[in-house]
């Protein structure tokens, strides 16, 4: 078990083909952990363990590792670099007190960086950035730096260099000797003690003095000025020919926090304040889920959980968030990407994980029953992309449903809904790639296959006029009959009213007895929820019950709730029925230099853009509102205008009318539809 201060945890992040997996694999390597360098073309690599990911090349999940350097206990998070897998990434921060960048030399700053890097910056991670591939030929390394610097700021300093020939790094840190492709090292060097010594009031004083900084000033002060975020150090790596990784992790070990260091975990108390966690060996237990997975063979669950305070032995008895009874846990696991070692207990500013352990969910606080609150996880983005599914096999409904909720346990950015409205089953992703792959895992792991096609735009309707309505229910049938008559006025109500529906019962005289109120109301919102022009629900309607008639032995409950309906019926028919469609609040994040682009896109598509933000690095944010029809399949048209480097979210606004020509193509299908039912 490691001395706490002996410790560092540090996730990996950035976009995907950076050579996250490669630089882990090459880390373990480094460290003696693995005798043989894998590769993920020849698909052995330790993080990318499960089959779908070997069978894709890239990492869907993330991996926990671990390693030792120098006497440290060095814990590795490798997550995923596409951004419809960021989920993954961002529910890794937590984790790990340093936040490791990692760009490609060769594809330089990409979204999925620029989001990454902002994120881990929110949660106020220690920072290094990473430079990978630099013998990439096309690499033009001295602009990439001047790129971060714009993009990121200033404080990004380089720690090393690359060497001329860009075989091996030179150390910038101690060095002022040395020139290479990205600069030379005596500018490095003073740049980066300039960042350092700003965490440091009095070192400051003393270099602004004239006095020179010694080595191990630089050193004492390297820790608080990169949790400060005065200096985020750049580094250079070659992971495929391990140039630089030795570097990489003396940096690593020798100045990233430890658990002790901070930052430390904040829980959030149902007052809404805040208490630190104290860093405490032989304190209350307390810790995060943030990672879930199940085997893709054995479909075991398996939850990953930081210790931020006290030990998880075997056998303990875990309380979960503020759930009143505990959980008896088995032995805890230490991962090694796809492989498990049981360990006696996990200890403080470790990563332990437990199988089988079905309560748990990503983002559950652990404790040992001395602590009560939560611990707030990263603010992810809401998945958009949608498909309809039905299950491909009759019968399959059951698997169906129990592997869906597999899935969405182990991705937070994978949502299962059922449409109330449109009665569709509907999963949500942040991309095609993200669906595709959860179908994938799908049909695989849990041997379910499935029809999808786009979900159906959950349309409403109203009314644009007042009108009245009447209808005489009547039936004898020799035995008791069935009497009712209703009188009713519709009129519009205000757009997006709350509650949709705004029903007054306004019956003088005992006309209609009070007793059969609630029948008649259920026959309204009988219509209200199917509508009268193409089968979706209503809104925004005022409705009043003025007169009727009823018989002493003849009126029942079921007579006046289809009087109820039918005289609704009659009233919306007259009161110029329409459609309406939602609208949906758009923020999309692209290039400066897109746009033109996307503003004459949102015209295109009957949407308006209604406000600007300029982002660091050249990046803008464009708010607009849409109708949802045009822009439901809106991922994939702004990947292909930005070349991947554009994302979006949107959420439901409120509903406006249906041009005329688009409501008559709902109308006409809806038609059609009822068409083919009644003939099969």
């Amino acid at each position: 078990m490691a001395n706490i201060s002996d410790i560092r945890n540090i996730v990996l992040l950035g976009h995907g083909g950076a050579g996250k997996t490669s630089l882990a694999e090459s880390i373990l390597h480094k460290c003696g952990v693995i005798n043989r360098l894998g590769t993920v073309t020849d698909k052995n690599t330790v993080s990318d363990f499960d089959d779908e990911e070997k069978s894709r090349g890239y990492s869907i999940h993330s991996a926990l590792m671990y390693a030792t350097h120098n006497n440290r206990q060095l814990n590795i998070l490798d997550t995923p670099g596409y951004p419809d897998f960021v989920g993954a990434a961002l529910q890794s921060i937590p984790a790990a007190e340093t936040a490791v960048i990692v760009i490609s030399a060769s594809a330089g700053i990409e979204i999925n960086t620029r989001k990454l890097f902002a994120a881990a910056t929110a949660a106020n991670r220690a920072r290094i950035i990473v430079i990978n591939k630099m013998d990439a030929e096309n690499a033009e390394l001295g602009d990439l730096v001047t790129a971060i610097q714009e993009s990121f700021g200033k404080q990004c300093r380089c720690a090393n260099l690359p060497a001329a020939d860009r075989k091996s790094v030179i150390d910038c840190i101690v060095n002022t000797a040395g020139e290479g492709p990205a600069g030379d090292a005596e500018t490095a060097h003073t740049e980066l003690v300039e960042s350092i010594v700003e965490a440091d009031d009095a070192l400051m004083e003393k270099y602004l003095g004239g006095e020179t900084i010694t080595p191990e000033q630089i050193a004492g002060c390297f820790t608080k000025a990169l949790l400060s975020g005065t200096v985020v150090p750049i580094v250079f790596t070659n992971a495929h020919a391990e140039v630089g990784v030795t570097e990489l992790l003396n940096l690593i070990t020798q100045v990233a926090p430890s658990p002790v260091d901070g930052p430390l975990a904040l829980l959030k108390h149902h007052d809404g304040t805040t208490t630190p966690i104290q860093p405490d060996a032989g304190g209350p237990l307390a810790g995060l889920v943030f990672r879930v997975g199940f085997d893709s063979r054995s479909s075991m669950k398996y939850s990953a959980i930081r210790i931020f305070s006290g030990s998880l032995p075997a056998a303990m008895t875990l309380m979960i968030n503020d759930a009143k009874k505990g959980v008896r846990v088995g032995r805890p696991l230490k991962m090694q990407g796809g492989e498990s070692k049981e360990i006696e207990s996990g200890s403080c500013g470790e990563w332990v994980t437990l199988s089988k352990i079905d309560e748990l969910r990503l983002g559950d606080f652990v404790h040992d029953g001395k602590f009560s609150g939560k611990i707030e996880m990263p603010p992810i983005p809401k998945p958009m992309f949608a498909l309809a599914l039905e299950p491909a096999s009759r019968g399959d409904e059951n698997k169906l449903g129990s592997a869906l909720e597999k899935l969405a346990e182990e991705d937070v950015c994978f949502k299962v809904t059922r449409d109330t409205q449109t009665k569709e089953l509907v999963i949500n992703g942040l991309g095609d790639l993200h669906l595709r792959v959860m179908l994938a895992k799908m049909e695989h792991r849990y041997k379910v296959n499935v029809n999808t096609k786009p979900p159906k735009i959950p349309y409403r309707e109203t009314i644009t006029a007042k009108a009245d309505g009447h209808y005489r229910h009547k039936k004898q049938s020799g035995g008791a009959g069935q009497f009712g008559e209703v009188y009713l006025r519709v009129e519009p109500a205000e757009r997006n009213s709350d509650p949709s529906l705004i029903y007054a019962w306004d019956i003088f005289g005992g006309s209609i007895p009070g007793q059969y109120e609630p029948a008649i109301l259920k026959g309204v919102n009988d219509v209200m929820d199917c509508g009268v022009v193409a089968g979706f629900p209503m809104q925004d309607i005022k409705v009043s019950v003025y007169d009727g008639k009823y018989h002493p032995v003849d009126s029942k409950e079921v007579a006046f709730r289809i009087a109820g309906k039918n005289a609704f019926i009659d009233a919306l028919q007259k009161a110029k029925a329409t459609l309406l469609e939602p609208v949906v609040n758009m923020e999309i994040t692209v290039p400066a230099d897109n746009m033109g682009d996307i503003t004459g896109d949102m015209a295109s598509k009957r949407g308006r853009v209604t406000g600007q933000d300029m982002l660091p690095g050249n990046m803008i944010v464009i708010k607009a509102q849409a109708p949802l029809s045009e822009v439901s399949n809106y991922n994939s048209q702004l990947k292909s205008v930005t070349g991947g480097q554009g994302s979006y979210s949107m959420e439901l606004s409120h509903y406006e009318p249906t041009p005329p020509n688009i409501q008559q193509q709902v109308i006409a299908q809806y038609a059609k539809n009822r068409q083919q039912v009644s003939e099969e």
